[in-house]
């Protein structure tokens, strides 16, 4: 009732607020109504004494006319021309003394001929005929009356004139006024013309004659303003108490005018701002009032609402605490009593809205987990929440799984204590939290199985650098080894070409290793490339096979092949077939023992166009624990027959990487002491042969003969590099130009003769300036052979962006260290046989 009370209070306050509002809105406008109809009477009454004052100083003009007129009318009737010029020169001697000098110019057209101020009789005056002008055409109209012109350019003095005329009634005679309109004065008092106000007089047809203005514009521009006051006022568009025009200074004026009985134009000019300043007061003044009335209308109603709101408010939280709570006890530990504001179904069926709270304690512990009662007792007895009060303990709860139906969900419980509750009273709720806590649980699982992931994965990484490290040194020990023997035996040809095989066969193992390494990291940035071609798969698997059928035999092992292929050409990548063959049978060698069988059989699959790979062995296989950790990068098994087989664990990783990347599939099946066996299925698009005309032209010796004499720069930063392709090229007969970087290639070549070089072999990574710029310079040079000389790039590997990048620095090929001078040399013979 008192809320609908303050409501109809506020909206009456409202009412009568908008009322008043409507009345002074009314009563402004009215008073802005009021002011422009009084301005509009103010300055009419004002143009028109300007016009009278002006008609009074025009009857001046008008009655010396008069009497002149008549005068020189009667003396042509009784006296000769002569008497009447004499009397002419004393009138207008006389005119002079009381009009003043200059301000008039007095003449007569007599006949034809005028008579001048000096009295003098002429035929014409030069650049003037009378007769043309409309002031005499209107007096030869009408004798007898004065007429007046329009403003126009005096021909002797080209100033502004108007001229006043009038004829003899008997007589053709008329005697002219020129009036020049600068000599107009008018009589402003300040209180009829302000500062600010404007005063015109024009002609009939806009001309000003006098302005008092406080426009400060050019004339012509003032003119053009007057020229279009006169358009509207002759167009009847100001004849509305509020009409107005915008002014030169983009101000809104009202215009006050009156027309005078020549025609001539009176107009008063007044700003809108002027008229309305008593208005703007008073409407700041009603606005003002406004605004506090609205201030005092808002308080009023804000005070007598506030209540109200704050019990909306208040009831909202309680309701959006009773939604989170689905269940809530007011809990008097003192008197062992509770209170129940929203209690579950369980509940509320079992006990009454208030009783005991042990019994209370009873019934919940019945739906509680079994496990959970007793601490649930112990936590929320009567005898612990008094603890918690004393120590001030406002918000103490835990979580417990509980019964509901058939099944245990998670529930929180809370015990809240405020002062704003009696002494010896608590708050005891129960909130549902079964997505909560599954969230929670599953969030720690997350975390303990990253945690072991992560475990994992930093012990795999230890393993992997001591495993690394350990055979990374073994090739290079070996390689150092053998390099000291070889240094002490160099008399003994025979031990030094072994210990030399063995230096080559240790760097080749250093290098698969590294190799091996950089294939991991570029799978992991998923930045591996395939070089698809036509290839005999047939004899792609039989190049493979061949270094292994050595080691079998070497190592007292059986080595079978099969192969069942309808069509063996296809579209595929040579080197990581070969890769992913090596990485497999490399495996099976390492881990059977003599007289053990390692087998490989390709089979193509019947209409699908993939092709079948199984590698089986008979050796110490895995065990079924390690089998899932297979292809995980860095992870070895070490059991008692591997411990000693040299390894990193990178070998299955990129086995499993590359089968994805070619869209293929890999499994593997094991048991210990049994083998293993690998079965890889790849999809191949299949080609036509290559004509045995094709391979065999691919197959032709090199003809190293055909390098010699040829020159070569050689531009290389490293002293041994750059001493050991020297060395090779010299034994082919190859001129070399040495060049330590860059930018020293660029100089040598630029100095060089057209044609000198036949080919450039550039380093890519050299100080000063690098391969790419190097080659980029020459390319640009303006002379024949920059365009045409061969330019090969050494890079560090052979990955695709390497490629990229000297390709679009302009290089022909490329070959990666450590450099095959055998693959090299075909390069520059393949320059020399195309050109």
């Amino acid at each position: 009732m008192r809320f609908r009370s303050v409501l109809r209070g506020a909206s009456l306050n409202i009412i009568v607020f908008l009322v008043v509002l409507a009345l002074a809105a009314g009563g402004v406008y009215l008073f802005r109504d009021t002011l422009l109809r009084n301005a509009k009477v103010t300055g009419m009454t004002l143009a028109r004494n300007y016009a009278a004052e002006e008609r009074s100083n025009l009857a001046v003009y008008e009655t010396l006319l008069a009497f002149g007129t008549a005068s020189m009318e009667k003396r042509l009737q009784d006296e000769d021309l002569e008497d009447t010029v004499r009397w002419m020169r004393i009138y207008f001697e006389r005119l002079q003394t009381v009009l003043g000098g200059n301000v008039v110019v007095p003449y007569i057209v007599l006949d034809g001929k005028i008579i001048d101020m000096a009295s003098q009789l002429q035929e014409k005056m030069p650049d003037f005929t009378p007769e043309e002008r409309d002031w005499f055409k209107m007096a030869q109209k009408t004798p007898g009356v004065p007429v007046f012109s329009d403003v126009y350019e005096d021909a002797a003095t080209g100033k502004p004139v108007v001229t006043i005329a009038q004829k003899c009634r008997t007589a053709n005679a008329i005697l002219a006024f020129d009036i020049f309109p600068h000599y107009f004065r008018f009589n402003f008092l300040p209180q009829n013309l302000q500062s600010h106000e404007s005063f015109f007089l024009c002609d009939n047809n806009g001309m000003i004659l006098y302005t008092q203005t406080g426009l400060n514009v050019p004339d012509n521009v003032l003119q053009d303003y007057a020229f279009n006051l006169i358009k509207k006022i002759q167009n009847n568009e100001l004849e509305k108490y509020d009409s107005y025009i915008i002014d030169l200074d983009g101000n809104k004026r009202a215009i006050y005018y009156n027309r005078m009985y020549n025609g001539w134009y009176s107009i008063i000019t007044i700003p809108h701002y002027s008229i309305l300043k008593e208005y703007n007061t008073i409407l700041i003044f009603l606005i003002l009032s406004v605004c506090i009335f609205l201030a005092v209308l808002a308080i009023l109603s804000w005070r007598s609402g506030r209540v109200n709101r704050l019990m909306k408010r208040t009831n909202e939280v309680v309701r959006v605490l009773g939604n989170s709570y689905y269940a809530l006890y007011r809990v008097n530990f003192e008197n062992d009593a509770y209170e129940m504001i929203k209690g579950s179904g369980y509940v509320r069926e079992r006990l009454s809205q208030s009783g005991k709270y042990s019994e209370l304690m009873q019934v919940m512990l019945e739906v509680i987990e079994p496990d959970a009662r007793e601490e649930y007792r112990q936590n929320f007895s009567c005898e612990s929440i008094r603890t918690l009060v004393s120590r001030k303990v406002r918000d103490f709860g835990g979580d417990f799984r509980r019964l509901f139906g058939e099944e245990y969900r998670w529930v929180s419980v809370r015990v809240l204590f405020d002062e704003s509750l009696t002494p010896e009273e608590v708050v005891l709720c129960f909130r549902e939290v079964e997505q909560e806590k599954l969230w929670q649980l599953q969030e720690r699982k997350l975390l303990e199985d990253t945690l072991e992931t992560a475990r994992r994965s930093e012990k795999a990484r230890q393993s992997f650098f001591a495993n690394m490290s350990h055979d990374m040194r073994t090739p290079l020990n070996a390689i150092i080894g053998m390099s000291e023997l070889a240094r002490q035996t160099l008399d003994n040809k025979e031990k030094l070409a072994g210990y030399i095989d063995k230096i080559h066969y240790s760097s080749f193992q250093l290098k698969n290793l590294i190799d091996d390494i950089l294939d991991l990291s570029r799978m992991a940035e998923g930045r591996l490339d395939l070089n698809n071609q036509k290839i005999d798969l047939r004899q792609c698997v039989q190049d493979c096979l061949d270094a292994y059928r050595v080691q079998a035999e070497m190592e007292h092992k059986s080595l079978q092949a099969s192969m069942e292929l309808e069509n063996a050409w296809v579209m595929a990548d040579p080197v990581r077939i070969g890769q992913l063959l090596n990485n497999l049978l490399s495996n099976a060698f390492k881990f059977t023992s003599a007289d053990d069988a390692v087998s490989i059989a390709v089979t193509q699959i019947r209409n699908t166009g993939k092709y079948k790979f199984v590698v089986s062995d008979t050796g110490i296989g895995m065990s079924p624990e390690f089998l899932p950790h297979l292809f995980e990068p860095y992870t070895r098994e070490n059991r008692f027959g591997s411990k000693n087989v040299a390894g990193t664990g990178l070998g299955m990783s990129i086995t499993k990487n590359l089968v994805e990347q070619m869209n293929g599939e890999i499994s593997v099946e094991s048991c210990v002491g049994r083998g293993s066996t690998f079965t890889i299925v790849l999809p191949f698009v299949g080609v036509e042969p290559v004509h045995a005309e094709e391979k065999k032209e691919k197959k032709d010796a090199p003809d190293r003969e055909a390098l010699r004499g040829k020159r070569i720069l050689l531009a290389e930063d490293n002293m041994v590099n750059m001493e050991l392709a020297v060395e090779i090229f010299s034994m082919h007969g190859i001129e070399v130009v040495q060049a330590w970087n860059g930018a020293e290639a660029v100089e040598q070549f630029a100095a060089s003769e057209p044609f000198f070089f036949h080919f450039i072999l550039m380093d890519m990574q050299m100080p000063e300036l690098d391969g790419c710029g190097a080659a980029r310079q020459i390319r640009a040079m303006n002379r024949p052979d920059a365009k045409s000389v061969p330019i090969i790039a050494v890079t560090a590997n052979a990955f695709a962006e390497d490629i990229v990048a000297t390709t679009a620095a302009g290089m022909d090929a490329h070959v990666a260290k450590p450099i095959d001078f055998s693959l090299l040399l075909n390069i520059l013979e393949k320059f020399i046989k195309n050109r």
